[in-house]
């Protein structure tokens, strides 16, 4: 069972990604602590599906969903537009979306590149521009980008999601200076999970032929921990992030990888 303390109570957020996996579980996490949330994703209707599930446990008007593409500029106005209209602002943004492409440097597609970087670091980019404007009207606030520890950690079998996820990582911490350094009460940190039980693998195991308790058995072998993290142990992460416990953070990490980059 879940405790709820109202750690983000009064907080508006938005979510990229929000239709399933780790979107959901931060769109969920956020509003049982408080916050109403507006559920983003190119998937609209499981974006409504996500604020269904919320206002049906929180109560009605806790969470909006709307369709939208990251990658585009004028999308973002319109997601901005739609945070002010629905929630009356925005203080909280969490750029979750993201996808990963197959290919080693010799077989990697360079249209499947371009579409890693464009869903990974131009929706960041794009977000956070559109957005500060609006989130500077209801400081003090936080940006928290979903990065990855193969941001951190190099495979030589995905060098479009290591590279993106890289790329994340130092966006991120551009963004938290440049908050500070204009006195915005803005924070922005990023978020590096290693594999996480989210539908994704579930086409993963389907892709290499496997049962996906076999697959997570052969994950979670890897990992010092010996198991695959569930969603909510990285909502827990976005949770705090948002909340003003971590006032003092800027321009961080936070690794959960289960110990793996420890190794």
């Amino acid at each position: 069972m879940t405790t709820r303390t109202g750690r983000v109570a009064g907080k508006l957020a938005l979510v990229t990604g929000a239709a399933q996996g780790l979107g959901r579980a931060h769109s969920i996490r956020l509003a049982q602590e408080g916050a109403r949330v507006l559920c983003t994703d190119i998937n609209g209707q499981g974006a409504e599906d996500t604020a269904s599930i919320i206002n049906t446990e929180c109560g009605a008007g806790h969470a909006f969903g709307i369709q939208h593409d990251v990658t585009d500029p004028q999308a973002w106005e319109a997601a901005v537009d739609a945070a002010r209209e629905e929630l009356g602002g925005l203080n909280v943004l969490v750029n979750n979306a993201g996808i990963g492409v197959p290919g080693n440097i010799e077989d990697c597609d360079f249209a499947d590149w371009q579409r890693c970087f464009s869903i990974n670091v131009d929706s960041i980019f794009h977000g956070c521009q559109k957005a500060l404007p609006l989130m500077r009207e209801h400081a003090p606030g936080s940006i928290i980008n979903i990065s990855s520890i193969a941001g951190l950690i190099a495979s030589d079998t995905m060098p479009a999601y290591n590279a993106s996820k890289a790329s994340v990582w130092m966006l991120s911490k551009s963004i938290a200076l440049h908050c500070a350094k204009k006195n915005m009460q803005i924070r922005c940190n990023s978020v590096h999970p290693t594999f996480v039980d989210t539908p994704i693998l579930d086409g993963t195991a389907k892709g290499a032929g496997l049962d996906k308790d076999v697959l997570l058995e052969k994950l979670a072998r890897q990992i010092p921990l010996k198991f695959v993290g569930e969603p909510n142990d990285i909502a827990n992460a976005v949770l705090y992030l948002a909340s003003d416990e971590s006032r003092f953070m800027t321009g961080a990490e936070i690794k959960l990888d289960g110990g793996i980059s420890a190794m």
